[in-house]
Formats: C-alpha cells, sequence, structure tokens
C-alpha cells in the first residue's frame, strides 16, 4: 500500500481555447512523472467543456465572475505547488494569496510587442506548449512526446451517420471558419474560392456569429449548377466538443488561427492552417502534419498579437491575397465507394 503523501498541484489556465488545448502536455507529465501527485486545473467557468473529461486532472476550479470566491476556494486546498501558465493580474493575486511554491510561464510580453511593433525577430522559434512545458522543467520532469490532448465528454460525441449527409458519410474536409477577431478570418469569397480548391465533401464549423457565413458559402454550391462541391453548414448546431468531435473525424483540417484548429492537431490530424493578421511564430499547429497558407511578401505582418476588429492598413492583403497554394493528399481509399 502507497502511504506516501499527496503532492497537491494547481495548473492556472484561464483562456482561451487554443491556450488551454497547450497546456495538455504540461497537465499530463505532471500527473504522470510526479508521484503522488494530485493535479488540480483552474480556468473560467466558459471553458468547463475544454476539460471536464481530462483523465489527468483530479479536479477542477472555475473563475465565475468574482475572483475573491475563488481564491477562498484554492485556499481549502492548502496546495504544495502552483503551475501559472496565465501569468496577469489575477493569477497574481492568487499565488500571493495561496502562499506556495510557485512556478510561471515566462509571457515575453515585451519581445512580442517589439515583434508586432517593430518587426524585430526577439521572439524564440519556440511553440507555446513548449514554453509551459518549459515552466515545469525546473521539477525534474521531461516531455514524453505524445503531443496534445483533447478529450471529448461522454455524451458529446457525434454520429456522423446521423448528423451528416449522405455525401459526407464516406469521408469530408472539416473546415473551420470561425475566428475571435476580422483579421483573423478569410472574407466570405475567398472561403468560397477555397472550398472550390479543397473540391471535397467540406463540414463548416464554427460559432453563432458564424451561422451568416456559413449559410452564405453553403447556398453558394447549392446553387451553383456545375459544382461538384458538397457543403453541410455546422455553425452554430453544436457545442466545442460537439464540434470536436466532427473534427476528430474528418480527413483533413483546414482552420483559420483558432481554436478548433489547434484542437485538430490534438487528435494528429492533416492541418492546413491559415494566418493574416497574426503570426505563427510560436503558435502553429503543434506536432501534427501541417501546412501554413499565408501571405509571406507584406511588411504590416503581423499586425497584432491575437487579431485586430479591422485592418490597420485598410486593405486586408494578408487575406485579399494569400495564395492558396497546396496539395491535399490522396482520398482514403476505404472511403470510395
Amino acid at each position: 500500500m502507497n502511504t506516501q503523501k499527496k503532492k497537491k498541484i494547481l495548473v492556472i489556465r484561464f483562456s482561451a481555447i487554443g491556450d488551454i488545448v497547450w497546456t495538455s502536455p504540461t497537465i499530463r507529465i505532471l500527473k504522470a512523472q510526479i508521484p503522488n501527485a494530485e493535479v488540480h486545473f483552474c480556468t473560467k467557468y466558459i471553458y468547463k467543456e475544454m476539460v471536464e473529461a481530462n483523465p489527468y486532472i483530479d479536479k477542477l476550479h472555475f473563475l465565475h465572475e468574482k475572483l475573491g470566491d475563488l481564491i477562498k476556494e484554492l485556499k481549502k486546498e492548502k496546495f504544495d505547488i502552483i503551475i501559472d501558465l496565465h501569468k496577469n493580474v489575477r493569477t497574481f493575486l492568487i499565488r500571493m494569496q495561496l502562499r506556495c511554491k510557485t512556478y510561471h510561464y515566462h509571457k515575453l510580453t515585451f519581445r512580442r510587442w517589439l515583434f508586432v511593433k517593430f518587426k524585430l525577430k526577439t521572439m524564440p522559434n519556440l511553440h507555446v506548449a513548449d514554453r509551459y512545458l518549459a515552466t515545469i522543467k525546473p521539477l525534474g520532469l521531461q516531455y514524453d512526446n505524445k503531443g496534445l490532448d483533447f478529450f471529448i465528454p461522454k455524451g458529446q460525441e457525434i454520429d456522423i451517420q446521423d448528423y451528416l449527409p449522405e455525401t459526407h458519410q464516406q469521408g469530408y474536409v472539416a473546415f473551420v471558419i470561425g475566428a475571435s477577431r476580422f483579421t483573423k478570418r478569410l472574407p466570405v469569397a475567398r472561403m468560397i474560392e477555397l472550398c472550390e480548391k479543397i473540391d471535397r465533401p467540406l463540414v463548416l464549423i464554427g460559432g453563432k456569429e458564424d451561422q451568416v457565413t456559413g449559410e452564405k458559402i453553403a447556398h453558394y454550391f447549392a446553387n451553383k449548377i456545375d459544382s461538384q462541391v458538397a457543403v453541410f453548414n455546422a455553425c452554430n448546431q453544436l457545442s466545442i466538443s460537439q464540434s470536436a468531435s466532427i473534427v476528430e473525424q474528418s480527413e483533413i483540417v483546414f482552420g483559420q488561427d483558432t481554436g478548433l484548429t489547434h484542437i485538430a492537431a490534438a487528435f494528429g490530424k492533416q492541418v492546413f492552417a491559415i494566418y493574416g493578421g497574426t503570426s505563427t511564430l510560436g503558435f502553429y499547429p503543434y506536432e501534427t502534419p501541417y501546412t501554413i497558407l499565408e501571405n509571406k511578401n507584406l511588411s504590416c505582418r503581423p499586425c497584432s498579437k491575437s487579431g485586430k476588429d479591422v485592418c490597420p492598413k485598410g486593405h486586408f492583403k494578408c487575406m485579399q491575397e494569400i495564395e492558396f497554394d497546396f496539395e491535399l493528399p490522396p482520398v482514403r481509399k476505404e472511403n470510395v465507394q
């Protein structure tokens, strides 16, 4: 019988989808490599389904509205170690109140500002997931080369035989059309152009804000007489986990610089990632086959670290003039009738 005292570890990352997915190797390694580790994870409540099925997490804590309420909850746990993978004012206040050994992520905020503002290449060519892992290296832990994790909660799996039309049931490409900011999204006309280039059954994935865009794309192909492209619009129909289930069962994934594109990497999918006003430096699909679609001939890129609501230059050439220069892998033989 193992009587060794449990070591209680708190990992903090409040947002967003991609960043939470990038914490998954750190969580897994803490649980697997520290004897008797009890791993707790703290995030915003809106991201609950991102982590609730993760078998490497023993207990979840959520930020609702009041930070003070969360701190009171966390104090009761008497943690041995805090792994702060967010490092902002709120996590600083948590660390000060809990008063235990802390390891924190180095955000390199100033270096990133120099890169975005003056295009000075001071940022290390190291993925954020690896920078999170560097946070726990002083504990003597080593990366296990298993990539990212994403676990779909029970009951959130999509049966594509029931959900998708017959045209898609022998294989499809998932196209994540949504993104948080304007400069991270292709214009509708360019999305249509990309769909024509893909020329395979497509499932469009996005949230409520993407529903109209999805309808425009689906309507275009449904009414184009000579089109062979079958498009199913799943925008605003599915939860994050259900959308992830569609991604997991796809043949290939196309996506903007957004969370679901990085969830695709957790499933080991071949990803074609589209970057406009943001940079791939440290933010490319992690440890999965990928192709970056971007306009490399602009001195104004990147114009921001996480996207803007308008193009600062007004021309939006990063998306308007991006070349769709790629080759798709052949269709799997078992999907050919």
